[in-house]
């Protein structure tokens, strides 16, 4: 059985909305990226800033659901809340689902509160716990669509929006529902930033993936959403690749092979050979061991002739929504100009480090080409790895 991804609504540091957000990846665009001191003890750091302009959260649901990660989540599905009102209006409310992926929900929020407390000895009054809760984001959309079907968020750190899109899927394939709003959401907090920070893992500068010269991750924030049905559209999800190693609790198998194991499941899942996919949006974090073993565990899987890149230097790490992101920035692809379309160009310094294999990484002057069918990687600690692949 087929699903297709409709309809996208995203925001990120390229700005907001698909036809922007496309012209800037294709530009590789580096304008979101920002330094900001503050935010880590010590430091400047840079980070990829969503600087749109965010719609207010509901009045009616401010109280428990204010936080700028659903604000950045209510910017997305601003963009598509005409086609959500008439799959609820066509299918039913009990019949339209939500699953979101998210690493921080409102944990801004809390860092706020907290703060405010320690030094005026009181919480703000418009602080509600449940704002910083996991299922924060797929609770508010439920509330403000009025939707009685399934919902709830998942939370894997950087697969958690990739693994959205599995369990949608799910609820499609067992007919518990006839459309999904599917995605993910996250935004820049210090709790995140000084934990990756402590696990030495951020980049002093914009980060480098694949670099010899590579030395961590820049965070970002966003969100993308999809509309997930059974009825044909412009895009499928073809093949759902997991795995779950859990080699380490932070860092990767070194050897890769539950990355492996994902991409090779997705491939077996979407029914096609490794040299039909035409492009993989690689997880590419500009960490030492995440590049060492997915460029090890790519080549073994498609080869070293396939075209692919890391976007995370045009938007940063979004954690909980990089997956929905990247799987974006295909769907963005795959609808341009009937597939012929520039691949999103490598940022980088084009310092090749003789440890990795080597990828054929996209450059800013390669010609246009025709793509039907792509790839995305996400992985993630504790070893959770997710491939997905989208055709048309």
């Amino acid at each position: 059985m087929r699903t297709y991804l409709h309809t996208l609504g995203i925001i990120n540091a390229l700005g907001s909305g698909a036809q922007a957000v496309r012209a800037g990846l294709h530009a590789a665009s580096l304008s979101g990226m920002v330094t900001r001191d503050g935010l880590v003890p010590g430091r400047k750091v840079w980070v990829a800033a969503v600087n749109e302009a965010l719609p207010d959260i509901l009045p009616a649901l401010a109280a428990a659901y204010a936080s700028r990660n659903n604000r950045l989540l209510q910017a997305s599905v601003d963009q598509i809340r005409p086609q959500i009102d008439a799959a609820i209006s066509r299918f039913g409310s009990g019949r339209v689902g939500i699953v979101l992926g998210t690493s921080t929900a409102g944990i801004l929020e809390g860092e706020q509160a907290v703060r405010r407390r320690r030094e005026q000895g009181e919480f703000p009054r418009d602080f509600d716990y449940r704002q910083q809760e996991i299922s924060s984001p797929s609770e508010y959309l439920k509330r403000a669509f009025g939707i009685t079907g399934p919902a709830w968020t998942v939370s894997t750190a950087c697969t958690s929006s990739a693994k959205a899109f599995a369990a949608a899927r799910r609820l499609l394939h067992m007919n518990a529902c006839d459309a999904v709003i599917v995605g993910g959401a996250d935004s820049l907090c210090r709790l995140t930033l000084n934990g990756f920070t402590a696990l030495e893992s951020v980049a002093r500068q914009v980060c480098n993936p694949f670099s010899r010269n590579r030395d961590g991750i820049t965070l970002g924030e966003g969100a993308a959403v999809f509309l997930l049905s059974r009825e044909p559209g412009p895009v499928c999800l073809l093949g759902v690749g997991e795995s779950s190693d859990a080699y380490h609790i932070s860092g990767p198998d070194p050897e890769g092979r539950g990355a492996e194991i994902a991409m090779r499941a997705a491939l077996t899942d979407a029914g096609v050979a490794a040299g039909e996919v035409d492009y993989l949006n690689l997880h590419g974090t500009g960490t030492l061991q995440n590049d060492l073993m997915e460029s090890h565990a790519v080549a073994r899987v498609f080869g070293t002739d396939l075209s692919c890149s890391s976007t995370k230097p045009l938007v940063g790490h979004m954690l909980g929504a990089a997956g929905a992101t990247e799987l974006a920035f295909c769907w963005l692809l795959l609808t341009e100009h009937a597939a012929r379309t520039h691949l999103p160009p490598h940022v980088w310094d084009g310092e090749r480090d003789p440890a990795l294999a080597p990828l054929n990484l996209c450059g800013q002057d390669d010609p246009p080409r025709d793509c039907h069918i792509m790839a995305s990687n996400s992985f993630a600690f504790g070893g959770s790895n997710t491939t997905l692949i989208v055709g048309t």
